[in-house]
């Protein structure tokens, strides 16, 4: 009975590897910059209300979510990725509400520091879903104009989100001006995240997304059940993969999940 436990918990350790490399612990909890941050309490029913799932975890589309985040998670681990953009190829297709269940769902495994950045400058909408009272500037931030904690708050023990209250003029040259690189890095140093998200506009309708793309390791595609067609999928993946990496395609508003198995 020993050996067949042995060889069971040796399975599992195998299995866990290949799944979470080991790539050393996790930033300390801590360090001046984050602990800095304000730490906002959410009010859970108007979160609930924007749909985002990942956080009580009483609603059962959570699970979808954490899949999403096992796979994200192996793939950018095997090759030392930390940043990833998500897109979409119009408006309307979700990727907000997909970053932020995303976003919630990495930061409830204790050894995964997330930090969310609204870039979708022309109609942020990450800081009105949590109900963040505070008037929160992205673009002074990115023009090195405003600090760290006057633009960053932390949601939960690990997860800081980096909230925009009022749209943007000039975004794609604010995007790509070459102050932007040392500022995200300056990010990624102070707070030390161990995945760095972007909510980025939708992809066809502006350049915003191009202009960026070179500050990121890898992008995530959300499209909308019966409304996203497949020229424009094929669009933006042959493009998207042009300028990085291409996790993949969440399927996002589809009305059929996989409920055959009673969990």
């Amino acid at each position: 009975m020993d050996r067949i436990q042995a060889a069971i918990e040796k399975t599992e350790k195998e299995i866990a590897l290949v799944a979470f490399p080991e790539v050393g612990p996790p930033p300390p909890a801590n360090d001046a910059s984050w602990t800095k941050l304000s730490h906002v309490n959410l009010d859970r029913k108007r979160v609930a209300h924007g749909r985002v799932v990942t956080i009580d975890r009483t609603d059962k589309a959570n699970f979808t979510f954490d899949i999403l985040r096992t796979k994200i998670l192996k793939t950018m681990r095997q090759n030392n990725w930390t940043s990833v953009a998500i897109t979409s190829p119009t408006p309307g297709c979700g990727k907000t509400v997909v970053s932020l269940n995303l976003a919630f769902s990495l930061a409830n495994l204790k050894d995964c520091r997330t930090v969310l950045v609204d870039l979708d400058l022309r109609r942020p909408r990450v800081g009105s879903v949590l109900g963040l009272e505070k008037v929160y500037s992205m673009e002074r931030f990115l023009k090195g104009e405003s600090a760290l904690e006057d633009t960053f708050v932390r949601c939960g023990e690990n997860i800081a989100v980096g909230a925009n209250s009022y749209p943007v003029s000039y975004t794609a040259e604010l995007l790509q001006s070459p102050k932007t690189p040392s500022i995200l890095t300056g990010l990624k140093d102070k707070l030390q995240p161990n995945i760095l998200l972007f909510d980025l506009p939708p992809m066809l309708v502006n350049d915003d997304v191009l202009a960026f793309l070179p500050n990121v390791d890898c992008v995530i595609l959300v499209v909308a059940a019966e409304a996203s067609t497949l020229s424009e999928v094929d669009v933006c993946e042959r493009t998207l993969s042009q300028e990085t990496n291409v996790l993949g395609v969440v399927l996002n508003k589809c009305e059929y999940g996989p409920e055959k198995y009673g969990y």
